[in-house]
């Protein structure tokens, strides 16, 4: 019996985005729906609404309409996996060159990186925590947030949240109210 094949979860890109955020790679429900943050237990949707980013929490297959709000969405690796620890080093540190392509050629103005782990190996800074980083890709700066995924019990929803916005004070967005 063949194993099925991974799909890979297309990047949501345009030129000159305010915000370009990256997961680590997509999980397996994202793979299989070809939509980013597509698990049912991600933070990642809620947070991005909490924190002022959409006007509505938008789900895993409205998330073409992050373009019209300056937001996209790509990985540091492409892989489909169940858990981010399934990737090695050298996927990480691949991704990350990638990454950097990747921001040259759409020039965001802000990277925000979705994994403190992920963003040490693959930009190769062990003490980077989360916040605003001194590295620029270009003239893109970056940001570091924690990993969205329901597993990450060091982050609970409100501080993930909060930190989001800090993120979207930062870039200087509006905080889009919710519709009512």
């Amino acid at each position: 019996m063949e194993a099925a094949r991974s799909k890979v979860v297309p990047d949501l890109l345009a030129e000159h985005l305010d915000v370009l955020f990256c997961g680590i790679n997509p999980g397996l429900a994202s793979g299989a729906l070809e939509h980013h943050f597509a698990n049912p237990g991600t933070r990642f949707w809620p947070a991005l609404h909490g924190s002022g980013f959409t006007p509505r929490r938008l789900k895993p297959d409205e998330e073409d309409a992050l373009l019209s709000l300056g937001l996209g969405i790509t990985n540091v690796v492409d892989r489909t996996t169940a858990q981010a620890d399934e990737l090695s080093r050298e996927e990480i540190v691949e991704g990350g060159r990638t990454l950097r392509r990747k921001v040259l050629l759409w020039r965001p103005r802000w990277l925000a990186v979705l994994g403190v782990t992920a963003y040490r190996q693959a930009f190769g800074d062990r003490g980077a925590k989360v916040g605003p980083q001194a590295m620029e890709i270009g003239g893109t700066r970056v940001w570091l947030l924690p990993n969205p995924s329901g597993r990450n019990a060091h982050w609970q929803l409100g501080a993930l949240t909060e930190e989001f916005a800090r993120l979207r004070r930062a870039a200087g967005l509006p905080e889009r109210s919710p519709d009512t």
